[in-house]
């Protein structure tokens, strides 16, 4: 029968799972960590208890499930390198199709009463799994993770764009192409830290500026101030009677009023600057590298120039679906990847109508 095809699936995932939480929450050093890790290890350890007696219920034959330690290396190290927060969200990008797959099961499969409530709260705690590490503050923030995905979108596009564009006007040069593409990128990545340096250290500064000002203004008149107050909450859409409430509770609590009027800046600037300025380097080496290793045809280069460009445009794409938490990663990998192709297209028109203009060849 299907559906118990689709309870051995729920229990293979489930037993991965277990598996691989228990094995974190062993080599995890903070107890803090270890803790939460461990407890989504029970979880799905019950999980996979359910199914498994599901499946026994129904005579059905339970596979051994073998370790994979290889897997759960690749996992460890992925963990180091994105932070509990955002690993704990990939993992979860998967239950959450399961999750609706549980549902769809407890609705259309013929269950004991037993069997639905247990279902019923297993499909609960799996929703409730990545609010564990909804306040673990890891060494890469969101804010890191902007950066990091900026840097290297912006690297990948606008690299991909120049090459593809000399490589229409030097089609049998592929190592001038390459090198100008390379000079073309560090000053990018430069440009972008910078950027990146910049944007965050005005923000704070704006910040700053407002604090002070709305500090001055508690000093000299409190009624002045309430009113800079209820015209910002206009401004943000709330309607009056709401923002005279909200300024009425707040009338003597300088700090509270302030800090709603400001946007809290935790990103350090340097920090911004150096993930945006590396994320573009890297995204500079897949469309760069192939005029290195082609030394016949800048046009061969470049066919594999766009291959490497578009599986990295892919990954950025994923990184950003699993960092918002809601866009289908399909559709972002579609629309990155077209995006960025779609540049190099019109670049590659343009560097060959350079060459038809101005006769160059070589």
């Amino acid at each position: 029968m299907d559906f118990i095809n689709q309870a051995l699936n729920f229990y293979s995932e489930e037993i991965e799972a277990y598996t691989l939480y228990s094995y974190l929450s062993k080599i995890e050093k903070s107890p803090e960590i270890k803790k939460r890790f461990k407890k989504l290890s029970e979880m799905e350890k019950n999980h996979a208890a359910f199914w498994e007696k599901f499946l026994k219920d129904r005579k059905a034959q339970v596979p051994k499930l073998k370790s994979q330690p290889f897997k759960l290396f690749i996992y460890r190290i992925f963990r180091k390198l994105l932070g509990n927060k955002l690993f704990v969200t990939i993992l979860e990008m998967n239950e959450t199709s399961t999750t609706e797959c549980y549902f769809k099961f407890l609705n259309e499969v013929p269950l004991s009463d037993e069997e639905k409530t247990v279902l019923s709260r297993i499909i609960e705690e799996e929703l409730e799994h990545e609010k564990l590490f909804s306040q673990q503050k890891d060494r890469i923030s969101i804010e890191n993770i902007r950066d990091f995905i900026m840097g290297m979108n912006d690297g990948l596009v606008e690299i991909l764009g120049t090459v593809t564009g000399l490589s229409a006007v030097y089609p049998k040069n592929p190592i001038t192409v390459g090198t100008a593409g390379l000079v073309v990128g560090v000053a990018g990545a430069l440009s972008m830290a910078i950027g990146a340096y910049t944007s965050v250290r005005s923000q704070r500064q704006v910040n700053e500026g407002i604090k002070k000002k709305m500090e001055l203004l508690f000093k000299v008149s409190k009624e002045r101030a309430k009113e800079e107050f209820l015209n910002k909450l206009q401004d943000s859409g709330i309607p009056m009677e709401v923002g005279e409430e909200i300024a009425e509770k707040l009338n003597n609590n300088e700090e509270a009023m302030t800090n709603l009027l400001t946007e809290e800046i935790t990103e350090n600037e340097v920090k911004s600057a150096l993930y945006t300025g590396i994320a573009y380097l890297v995204g500079l080496v897949f469309p760069v590298i192939p005029y290195f290793f082609i030394s016949s045809s800048s046009l061969l280069a470049l066919a594999f120039s766009v291959i490497f460009a578009a599986i990295a445009l892919s990954i950025v794409g994923t990184v950003v679906s699993v960092a918002s938490e809601s866009l289908s990663i399909k559709g972002k990998i579609t629309e990155m990847v077209i995006t960025g192709l779609g540049a190099a297209a019109l670049s590659y028109l343009f560097g060959t109508l350079v060459q038809k203009v101005f006769g160059i060849t070589a």
